[in-house]
C-alpha cells in the first residue's frame, strides 16, 4: 500500500514538472509598442493592420526599403513617412475607393520599430548607426549602445536632428546625465537624430615638468592642477617659475605670469622656467 501511494506521489511530481517545463517553453506575446503620434513609419518597421470586422483583411507587414507594404485586395500601399493615423485613413481611402469596404475603420498597431535610426559619431567606444527600438529612447540609452565614452573624450555632446519640422540642437553635459542632476537633458531621441562627442579640450605643459606633453582639461583645473598633471617640477624647476602662453580672442598669443589659482583654458600652454638658485 504505501508502495503504491509513493507510486503515486512521484507521478503527480513529475506530471506538474512537465506541465511548468512546457509552460517556460511557451513564448511571451509581443506586446505592441505604445502609440505616439509624432511617429512616422520608415523601412523594417513591423506593423499590424486590423480592419473592423473584416478579418480577412487583418494582416502583419513589414514595411520595405521603399516605404511599401503589400495588403490584400489593395495591392501596394505606399506608407513610409505617414504618422500612425495618416496610414490608417490611406488604407481606409484604399478599401472605400476599390468598393471592398463601404465604412473601413483601420486599426495600424506598431509591432516594431526598425526603421528609424540615430548616429552617435566622434568619440565613443562603438560609433557607428543605432536604430529606435522604442519610442522613449533617450540620450543616456543611446549613449551606452555606443559603448560610453572615449577616454579623449570630452564632457558634452552635441545633438542635432530635426523637431517639428525645424532643425534642432542641443548641446548636452554627460556627466549630468548620469549623476541626475539635469535629468531634463536626457532628451528623447527621434529618427534621423546624430549625437556627437568631440575630442576633450587640452593643455600644454613644458619645460621643465616631470612629464611634459599635453592634457586633458578637467572641469575647474587650476594651473596648480595642471601642473600636477604634469608630476610636478623637476628638481632644477620652479613652481613659481611659471608663464602661460594664451591665445586672445584675435588669435595673437598673450605671455603671461599665470597664479596658481588661476584656471586653465583649452590650448594653454604651461612653461616651467628654472629655478634661479
Amino acid at each position: 500500500m504505501k508502495a503504491l501511494i509513493r507510486f503515486f506521489l512521484m507521478a503527480s511530481l513529475l506530471l506538474v514538472s512537465s506541465m511548468a517545463s512546457l509552460q517556460a517553453q511557451v513564448p511571451a506575446p509581443a506586446t505592441p509598442i505604445p502609440p505616439n503620434a509624432d511617429y512616422r513609419l520608415g523601412p523594417g518597421d513591423a506593423i499590424g493592420v486590423q480592419v473592423f470586422q473584416s478579418p480577412d483583411l487583418s494582416v502583419d507587414a513589414r514595411v520595405s526599403e521603399n516605404g511599401v507594404i503589400s495588403y490584400p485586395l489593395v495591392g501596394s500601399v505606399q506608407l513610409g513617412g505617414l504618422s500612425i493615423s495618416e496610414a490608417e485613413q490611406k488604407i481606409a481611402d484604399a478599401l472605400r475607393s476599390g468598393g471592398f469596404v463601404r465604412s473601413p475603420q483601420v486599426n495600424i498597431i506598431l509591432r516594431q520599430v526598425r526603421g528609424n535610426q540615430v548616429a552617435v559619431l566622434g568619440q565613443v567606444n562603438r560609433p557607428g548607426r543605432f536604430p529606435l527600438e522604442t519610442f522613449n529612447t533617450r540620450v543616456s540609452d543611446m549613449l551606452a549602445a555606443a559603448g560610453g565614452v572615449t577616454p579623449g573624450g570630452d564632457d558634452v555632446l552635441i545633438l542635432t536632428g530635426q523637431r517639428q519640422g525645424q532643425a534642432f540642437r542641443r548641446v548636452i553635459d554627460i556627466p549630468g546625465l548620469f549623476l541626475n542632476q539635469k535629468p531634463e537633458e536626457d532628451v528623447v531621441l527621434a529618427g534621423g537624430d546624430t549625437l556627437y562627442v568631440s575630442k576633450a579640450p587640452v593643455f600644454y605643459i613644458y619645460g621643465q615638468a616631470q612629464r611634459p606633453g599635453p592634457y586633458r582639461i578637467e572641469r575647474g583645473m587650476t594651473v596648480m592642477q595642471a601642473l600636477a598633471q604634469g608630476g610636478g617640477p623637476t628638481a632644477r624647476g620652479s613652481q613659481n617659475r611659471l608663464m602661460l602662453h594664451r591665445r586672445d580672442a584675435a588669435g595673437k598669443v598673450i605671455e603671461t605670469v599665470p597664479q596658481l589659482t588661476d584656471t586653465v583654458r583649452p590650448e594653454d600652454v604651461i612653461y616651467v622656467r628654472e629655478s634661479i638658485f
